[in-house]
């Protein structure tokens, strides 16, 4: 069996609130780690999100 192309990846916060995102990413295409601009519900803003592992 052939490895799955995608993989799930945590996103977190870098505004230390603790929010984090769950989504998947495909490993063989995008290699370096994920940084996003998404919404912060706890600050209530626009906050850069980076690639975690799931726990």
């Amino acid at each position: 069996m052939a490895k799955p192309a995608s993989i799930k990846i945590r996103l977190n916060s870098t505004a230390d609130t603790g929010f984090f995102y769950v989504t998947k990413k495909n490993a063989r295409t995008m290699t370096e780690k994920m940084v996003v601009k998404k919404y912060d519900p706890v600050i209530r803003k626009h906050v850069e999100f980076r690639e975690g592992k799931i726990k």
